[in-house]
């Protein structure tokens, strides 16, 4: 084993210790490859209208359809296999967690450590506008701009990254304060190096353990938003379903006693949501030394 490889060593021998974020690591890892291959897996392209028998809708798990196979999961309001909906909309789901959870840590992570760099008004100025917006909740932001953005994947991921960015930047300021103050810093400007150039190359990579940490918390967050303004109407189309659309489609069903539609995508959303909150928690474990034991 090469010296380099020792901390990731380290860190997954700790790691595997803990079988609950192992189980949970394996869903996690699980999920991803089945909704990457969703389209190889899937009995039925959810998306392809000419797939769809009307006939075949709100039926029961275990039907078998028009098309000559088993809907296992039954199917939703528009005849749609409901295992292959779940499998897209799981796709969807990551996609969008990852990409809103991308785009949010580098912004945040650049303003927070700007701010904390230059200090003075600069610093001033950007603290003052995301404590201002961490004084509003998450989804509540999320609501309006949502609203006013219009339905569509990219306007979705905007309305979660302005709804997000502002953790990993109180996150990074706080870790980028206390680099500031160190003698490395120190060294690297007495050289002719740039203020960029020292904070991306110094100061942030000392800032990645506590990011990493709300990182993981932020793609479930994001996930989990992504469903509840799907479920609102105000996420993606009607032809692209993802989990929370899924589960408002079949939520007038539920009183007829056709509960598949919205519980087992339920399920799905759910299950994916802990699972990353599971690995989320033994990682912010073992990167805080004051949770070591």
């Amino acid at each position: 084993m090469t010296e380099a490889s020792t901390p990731l060593a380290r860190f997954w021998d700790e790691f595997r210790h803990n079988t609950v974020a192992v189980i949970a690591l394996g869903v996690v890892i699980a999920i991803s490859i089945m909704a990457i291959a969703a389209p190889l897996i899937s009995p039925q392209n959810p998306y392809d209208l000419a797939n769809l028998v009307l006939m075949d809708a709100r039926r029961p798990p275990g039907f078998v359809g028009s098309k000559g196979f088993t809907h296992w999961l039954g199917t939703d309001a528009q005849g749609r296999d409901l295992l292959s909906a779940i499998l897209y909309g799981l796709r969807i789901s990551i996609q969008i967690g990852l990409i809103a959870g991308a785009i949010a840590f580098a912004l945040g992570a650049t303003l927070g450590a700007f701010a904390a760099f230059f200090g003075g008004r600069i610093e001033a100025l950007i603290m003052r506008v995301i404590d201002l917006q961490l004084s509003f909740p998450a989804i509540l932001l999320a609501l309006v701009l949502a609203a006013l953005l219009g339905q569509g994947k990219w306007p979705l991921i905007a309305a979660l990254v302005t709804a997000q960015y502002a953790y990993f930047a109180r996150t990074a300021h706080g870790a980028a304060s206390a680099e500031r103050s160190k003698d490395y810093v120190d060294a690297a400007l007495s050289t002719p190096l740039a203020a960029r150039r020292v904070v991306f190359r110094h100061i942030l990579p000392n800032c990645l353990p506590p990011l990493i940490v709300v990182a993981t918390v932020q793609v479930a967050n994001s996930i989990a938003l992504e469903a509840t303004l799907s479920f609102l109407g105000l996420g993606l189309p009607v032809t692209e379903p993802s989990l929370g659309m899924l589960i408002a489609n079949g939520f007038q069903y539920m009183l007829s006693g056709r509960y598949w539609i919205s519980i087992y995508p339920g399920v799905a959303l759910i299950v994916l949501i802990v699972a990353i909150n599971l690995v989320g928690d033994q990682v912010r474990d073992q990167l805080n030394p004051r949770l070591r034991r």
